[in-house]
């Protein structure tokens, strides 16, 4: 592809999407249902990482695998509604195809409840990949050859550099731009309404 058009991206959670108030309501579903106390608030602050780690904070190991089944498939129910588009998201992902370029969502997230967020919100990248966190992002990046990945997340970041693609943090997360500068992001943007005039400076540059 030519680097003027490039493949673009994207993690999910407060990057393209503030799924707080949904995953909020989640856990404190699957609080009531387990009797487990989940305190909501601390979790929605520190979103990014798989769902089998904050559940670890919370149940016994034995039980951790059976859960994150249970939070999944009450997910549908409970977090897509009160999910909201980060400003600019919908712009972000147009402005890659617009270019001529592919925009892919690569999440930490289950993929179907990714896929659901998206439909709901409007929100249509040109791929979809869940399941991979951290490094682990960068099997799905080298694969679709994306030469930029952009989350809020210094484990988005890591996955980046992994695969030798530009990291572009973003400070909507749980992360300030100290911290993504020092896990190594090649450019950091407050948001991603800044993300389309960026990318042409960008290709005009390539």
């Amino acid at each position: 592809m030519p680097s003027h058009a490039p493949t673009v991206g994207f993690d999910l959670d407060m990057t393209l999407i503030d799924s707080r108030p949904g995953i909020k309501a989640n856990y404190l579903a699957l609080s009531a249902e387990t009797g487990v106390p989940i305190d909501a608030d601390l979790v929605v602050s520190r979103l990014g990482p798989p769902v089998e780690d904050e559940l670890a904070n919370w149940f016994p190991a034995d039980a951790v695998a059976t859960t994150a089944d249970r939070y999944r498939e009450i997910y549908p129910q409970h977090a897509i509604t009160p999910t909201f588009a980060l400003p600019g998201a919908r712009e972000a992902i147009e402005a890659v195809q617009a270019l001529g370029g592919r925009a892919i969502v690569v999440t930490a997230k289950y993929e179907p409840s990714a896929k659901l967020h998206l439909a709901h919100l409007g929100i249509a990248p040109d791929a979809v990949i869940g399941r991979l966190w951290a490094e682990a992002k960068a099997e799905a990046l080298v694969e679709h050859g994306a030469h930029i990945y952009v989350g809020d997340h210094t484990g988005d970041v890591r996955g980046a550099r992994a695969a030798n693609a530009l990291a572009v943090g973003v400070t909507t997360g749980p992360c300030d731009a100290e911290e993504l500068r020092r896990a190594g992001a090649d450019v950091i943007l407050p948001n991603l309404t800044e993300f389309p005039a960026w990318l042409r400076t960008y290709a005009e540059r390539a």
